[in-house]
């Protein structure tokens, strides 16, 4: 989906998959196997998609392997880590035969050489431009931090190559309500002028499980091809 086939955020309706039917659909799903396939570290050892994608991306330790975890309820299937740059690769895991979750390494800081980084940088790249199958990307935002330049770097490449992504907020149980209000506010002004982000964001929290639902019911509708 490009940008001018999205609502803007001040006409942008409720999104469907807030609904019952939504909710339920993304549970069922999530209820379903989820298992590691494959773990790529250049381009020529990607695999072949035949399922519909979803990648994940964010800053070094902005919760995206427990976000992962979380969603499908495994506490080992992503690793998580302390030190930023512990992913390395491009992991891929199958969920119920239906949804492919990418977990792309994580960009920004890491305690690695910055050949390792530039390598990392041109591999999701690579991936980002020749991935039919890819649906969506989640972009994690720490709902404390907000972007950084590091986020703002990757939207760009994101809006060139024409691949839809959505904000999705991490950590909210470390978010008072007035200050993330506040947070998906400016977001929602920063993502505006953006050709290939959605207006909807989700907020969610690995620890306490709030978002978690909603998120679900949303990769849950892209499966169907929404």
């Amino acid at each position: 989906m490009t940008g001018a086939d999205q609502e803007t955020p001040d006409t942008a309706e409720t999104p469907a998959w807030t609904t019952p039917e939504s909710l339920e659909k993304g549970r069922i799903l999530f209820a379903g196997e989820c298992r590691f396939v494959a773990g790529s570290t250049n381009e020529d050892n990607l695999p072949l998609g035949s399922l519909p994608e979803v990648a994940f991306a964010g800053r070094s330790n902005v919760g995206k392997s427990s976000l992962i975890n979380a969603l499908t309820g495994q506490n080992a299937l992503a690793r998580i880590s302390h030190t930023p740059g512990r992913t390395r690769q491009i992991n891929f895991f199958t969920l119920n035969d239906r949804l492919m979750l990418v977990d792309l390494p994580g960009h920004g800081y890491a305690k690695a050489p910055k050949h390792e980084i530039a390598d990392w940088t041109e591999l999701i790249d690579a991936y980002l431009r020749g991935r039919p199958t890819l649906r969506r990307l989640c972009l994690l935002v720490d709902s404390r931090h907000g972007t950084k330049k590091v986020d703002r770097e990757l939207m760009d490449r994101l809006d060139a190559a024409a691949v839809s992504y959505q904000i999705v907020l991490t950590k909210t149980d470390k978010t008072k309500a007035q200050d993330l209000a506040r947070m998906e506010r400016m977001l929602g002004e920063e993502m505006r002028p953006r050709a290939a982000a959605l207006p909807h964001m989700v907020a969610t929290s690995a620890r306490d499980g709030s978002g978690v639902p909603e998120l679900r019911a949303m990769l849950a509708g892209l499966c169907e091809g929404g």
